[in-house]
């Protein structure tokens, strides 16, 4: 309806301008209509009028005077209004109302998609946690929101690639390696203490297990060797970062090259699948698990340096090599070889993103958390300095969810181990919960996670409020079928101008809105909406539920009602399962 009223503005300003009622020049104005807050006002309204008042050089309510009197009849306008300063105001006809049932039973499923992307390719990249240890539920919030945001562009329309960044190469990954070999020393008898700065979570001790049976006591070594000319820790004075590293350099030299990538693969490999399978339980799925060590061992990230010198974008300073990102508005300048001759993460991450332009998306899209939001001015600062087109990437943060139990915080670290689990939520509150709770606000907002109401079977709970309103409407058929009554969709049809009641007028306007809000909710990365408008909807259908009978005593009355539920349900069902959420018959 909104593309139909939209088109007829149009064709109505192009007879105007033929007519030279209106100039010429005002030909390129891109009409945009919205919904009115106030049924008083209509349904949509226009501000055209006032858009073209400057360019035309007339008055706004003149405008809108001309195009309301050029505008042809149509049998969806009931009627039209000027407002205020110029706007216009359309209220559709009842018929026009009820067309959307129709839609959606036509449509079924594929109601509330569209072609809006035309096929472009666009690339979210989402997660990409570091694989040193299980995914925890602040995880959780990026893989339901990029999932969800993935979903949306491909409804309308965008070829999606949903991407996952396995950060398989640097320091980090060398810690876990080396806490996995000093738990595995531990259980061949060696007793130390354990680096401050160590990944000390029980799956460390798990893979060590899995060391200690692929290997035996094969890559034992003495503590004292281990140990010998490493700095002290910061328990004993040292400094805890020097420390580990220390411990790494000692792990690769002991155990040898082969050995050390031994190791290291087993705990990467085994963390990697575990991250892996939490997230398609959860329902993340991804086309591409992208390796950072590819891109170092393939020479990608040293091509990058190379651009990024042979553009006058690097200086050498104490050994270092550092990018000129101050010159594209960054804080500092930024190190991309350190003066040992290891390149940094950021150089790691400008190849990547350098090899993302590559690729021939039209459109990147990085979902990261908050605590990296100045990592994005040197990001796009490199791809600048290496004539990529900075606006093709978009940056979306994503704010920390935060558990609560009863009042008590739960903590998050994955150094230390002590955190939940991804898993473990999904576990405690089912993942149709977990997901429509970590879209329910905006990704940019801060979010507390109540396990309580998640778990309830109340109208407190959101998703449980619009599972029931679709089991609800499922439940009505089932009496039906008891009553051994059949739901007749062309007399339903035929019927629905005997829907005149208030709760059946706002559902006929919630159904029309569908499809706008799943194209809103996609151009604009903002599911919160879709989840808001399925809370609207199922708020709505529970009232019309609460006051209305639908097997009556007048037949085409209950076939026009028993239509409009299954319209509602439908669409229920459509907007969980874009949401990754199920939409249950019976609760």
């Amino acid at each position: 309806m909104k593309d139909q009223l939209k088109n007829l503005i149009e064709s109505t300003l192009a007879s105007l301008i033929s007519k030279q009622s209106l100039p010429a020049d005002i030909s390129t104005a891109v009409v945009q209509l919205e919904r009115t807050k106030d049924r008083s006002h209509g349904d949509f309204a226009s501000n055209i009028a006032m858009v073209l008042a400057k360019p035309a050089k007339m008055n706004p309510r003149q405008i809108a005077s001309l195009i309301v009197d050029a505008l042809p009849q149509h049998e969806m306008i009931e009627k039209v209004e000027i407002a205020g300063p110029g706007f216009i105001n359309f209220t559709l006809s009842s018929s026009a109302r009820q067309q959307v049932v129709a839609e959606v039973l036509k449509n079924a499923g594929q109601f509330g998609l569209s072609q809006f992307g035309q096929g472009q390719k666009i690339q979210v990249e989402f997660v990409s946690a570091n694989p040193t240890g299980p995914l925890h539920v602040g995880h959780g919030r990026g893989a339901a929101y990029g999932s969800v945001v993935s979903s949306l562009l491909k409804a309308v329309g965008f070829d999606v690639h949903r991407e996952y960044y396995v950060n398989d190469a640097g320091r980090q990954m060398d810690i876990l390696a080396t806490s996995v070999w000093l738990r595995y020393l531990e259980k061949c008898g060696e007793q130390f203490t354990f680096p401050s700065n160590g990944y000390r979570g029980e799956y460390v001790f798990e893979i060590a297990e899995t060391l200690k049976q692929q290997h035996g006591d094969a890559l034992r070594h003495p503590a004292l060797t281990v140990f010998e000319n490493v700095p002290a820790d910061e328990p004993q004075g040292g400094d805890k970062e020097l420390h580990i590293d220390g411990l790494t350099q000692q792990a690769k030299k002991l155990l040898g090259a082969d050995l050390y990538r031994q190791l290291f693969d087993l705990g990467l490999n085994a963390i990697l699948n575990d991250i892996r399978n939490d997230l398609a339980e959860f329902g993340a799925e991804y086309d591409e698990w992208f390796s950072e060590r590819s891109l170092v061992e393939s020479g990608v990230v040293d091509e990058a340096i190379e651009l990024l010198k042979s553009a006058d974008m690097l200086y050498q300073k104490e050994g270092a090599w550092w990018f000129k990102s101050t010159d594209f508005g960054d804080e500092k300048d930024r190190v991309v070889v350190r003066d040992n001759g290891q390149a940094t993460y950021f150089a790691s991450d400008v190849a990547y993103h350098l090899n993302k332009f590559q690729r021939g998306f039209e459109q990147i899209i990085d979902i990261w958390g908050a605590d990296h939001h100045g990592y994005i001015p040197r990001v796009k600062a490199a791809m600048a300095a290496l004539n990529q087109d900075v606006e093709k990437l978009k940056v979306l943060l994503v704010q920390f969810a935060v558990l609560y139990r009863g009042k008590e915080k739960v903590g998050m670290s994955t150094r230390s181990g002590e955190f939940v689990t991804l898993r473990e939520l999904r576990d405690e509150v089912g993942k149709d919960a977990a997901r429509f709770f970590y879209v329910l606000r905006g990704a940019d907002q801060h979010m507390d996670f109540d396990l309580e109401l998640a778990k309830s079977q109340s109208n407190d709970n959101p998703v449980y409020y619009v599972q029931y309103a679709h089991a609800r409407v499922c439940s009505v058929f089932r009496q039906l079928a008891e009553r051994q009554l059949n739901w007749d969709e062309k007399i339903g049809l035929q019927n629905l101008s005997l829907l005149t009641e208030d709760h059946e007028q706002a559902l006929f306007t919630m159904l029309s809105r569908y499809p706008e809000v799943v194209e809103l909710a996609a151009i604009t990365y903002t599911p919160h909406l879709l989840a808001h408008f399925l809370m609207d909807l199922a708020r709505d259908f529970h009232t019309y539920y609460n006051a209305h009978q639908f097997m009556t005593d007048d037949i085409n009355l209950s076939q026009a009602r028993l239509t409009l539920i299954t319209a509602v349900r439908q669409v229920i069902a459509n907007g969980l399962g874009l949401m990754g959420v199920s939409a249950p018959q019976t609760m």
